[in-house]
């Protein structure tokens, strides 16, 4: 699909608009006419330069931010759901699950069992070698007597 500058500029700042998490989030109509294009031809233009029809982008869109609202602890999962527009518990649940294979509950749970303080890793996160390393002693880094050696023991 060949589309000039103006066009393609005009799909990126319909695609953030669909990004955005506002309600009432603007419709296709109101789209194509902001591109003084037709529905139909938004949608074809859309899904041929981003992959994705403008409603599963504006869905996967919503679900990026209940997952980064989840992650943060913050909010029940009721209230992450009418936050990022979804009107029924049931379906967000169920259309969460099918899209990340858990739960929005289970998501939240194991996401929040790995985050920690800030600027500490969980030491499910740390490679195996370097925790075998930090008892290693500095010999075993470099020979005896050298410069280095002699830096670590002042250490």
């Amino acid at each position: 699909m060949l589309l000039r500058h103006e066009g393609f500029r005009r799909l990126c700042r319909a695609r953030d608009l669909l990004r955005e998490a506002r309600e009432p989030s603007p419709s296709i109509e109101e789209l194509a006419r902001e591109l003084h294009i037709s529905p139909f031809h938004f949608i074809r233009q859309f899904e041929a330069v981003f992959g994705t029809t403008p409603h599963q982008f504006r869905i996967q869109a919503r679900l990026d931010h209940a997952r980064h609202l989840l992650a943060l602890g913050e909010h029940s999962v009721t209230d992450v759901c009418m936050e990022v527009g979804f009107s029924s518990l049931g379906s967000f649940s169920a259309l969460f699950a099918r899209r990340l294979r858990e739960t929005p509950s289970a998501y939240q749970r194991r996401i929040r069992r790995s985050i920690q303080v800030p600027g500490a890793l969980p030491a499910a996160l740390t490679p195996g070698c370097l925790s075998l390393m930090s008892h290693l002693p500095a010999t075993a880094f470099c020979p005896p007597g050298s410069q280095f050696s002699r830096s670590v023991k002042g250490f």
